[in-house]
């Protein structure tokens, strides 16, 4: 098997090849399901990329679209063998946003904006941990543990030394103010959080209160670009339920601009350094119990916590 196959990946542009290819024939998706005899909701999965197709399902559908290209045909038949394969998530069976996951394993780059945690890419198993156990209610031991397991597995895809991933985050200032777990857990979350800043393949920056209303208020984005397509790519929007994948130009040049705004009105890397080391302080000797049982918040000044209040007042009334 070829190095790197990744099946969700395969799936997504095989879709969008048999979608191009239909209506270059001119035909409908309610036509295609009509002459084949399924539903044409099966012709939308597949061109969206959410099913496998079987090689004789593509043979069918390039004599319905008159593919007279044999080389076409066998670069569509190749792409229904890989996109049949397993993704190494498959093992762990139904893991949550997993067409994700076979996403962010074949990208070149993740450019993404996070208001409220630590991306997962960057987390210690402690916070990690604590996100899960906290987030998420009625999950059993098994299954947190599962999800751990998949979140650390994932965090390979960052040091592959054979192709290393382009990461740059925007993380808003309340993701380093928040006490997720402890201060323990906290303390050492942003320590290697700025370890990980210093490598030269991931940028972070901070961006800080002060920069008042900005594009990511709407809340969290990741902007996925591929090397073999690097004008292409996929906008991830996260949901507490379900997951929005964007993938049109308008959406990705849209996003892209977000991104640059954000960029520019963040702290820059250097800056966000310093700024992550002065918050490792308020958490050395703070109360190292676990917070978000009522506790009251450890580690910050009066002047800070309160500043933090009237930022989630403003939130509540949006």
């Amino acid at each position: 098997m070829v190095a790197h196959i990744n099946p969700t990946v395969r799936k997504r542009r095989l879709g969008a090849e048999l979608r191009r290819l239909r209506k270059v024939s001119g035909l409908t998706s309610r036509e295609v399901a009509e002459r084949l005899l399924i539903s044409q909701p099966s012709i939308s999965r597949l061109e969206n990329g959410h099913r496998a197709i079987s090689p004789r399902d593509i043979r069918d559908l390039c004599a319905l679209y008159e593919v007279a290209d044999q080389q076409v045909v066998d670069a569509l038949l190749d792409m229904a063998r890989e996109s049949g394969q397993r993704g190494w998530w498959e093992a762990y069976g139904d893991v949550p946003a997993n067409v994700y996951i076979g996403l962010e394993a074949d990208a070149a780059s993740i450019h993404a904006y996070e208001p409220m945690v630590i991306p997962g890419l960057l987390q210690t198993p402690a916070y990690a941990q604590a996100v899960i156990d906290e987030t998420v209610p009625l999950l059993t031991t098994e299954q947190a543990a599962m999800r751990l397991k998949v979140r650390l597995r994932r965090q390979h895809r960052v040091y592959d030394p054979a192709r290393p991933l382009r990461l740059w985050v925007v993380l808003d200032e309340s993701v380093v103010r928040r006490t997720v777990g402890s201060a323990d857990i906290m303390r050492e979350q942003l320590e290697h959080l700025n370890v990980l800043g210093a490598e030269p393949h991931i940028t972070v920056q901070v961006l800080p209160y002060t920069v008042g209303a900005h594009p990511g208020i709407a809340g969290q984005f990741s902007i996925l670009k591929f090397a073999d397509r690097p004008e292409a790519g996929v906008v991830y929007l996260e949901g507490s339920i379900s997951d929005l994948y964007l993938e049109k130009r308008a959406d990705l040049q849209h996003h892209d601009a977000m991104f640059i705004h954000l960029q520019s009105r963040a702290l820059s890397p250097d800056s966000t350094l310093h700024f992550i080391a002065d918050a490792i302080k308020a958490y050395t000797g703070a109360d190292t119990s676990p917070l978000g049982r009522g506790e009251e918040a450890h580690g910050f000044s009066a002047t800070t916590d309160l500043d933090m209040m009237k930022v989630e007042e403003r939130g509540e009334a949006r």
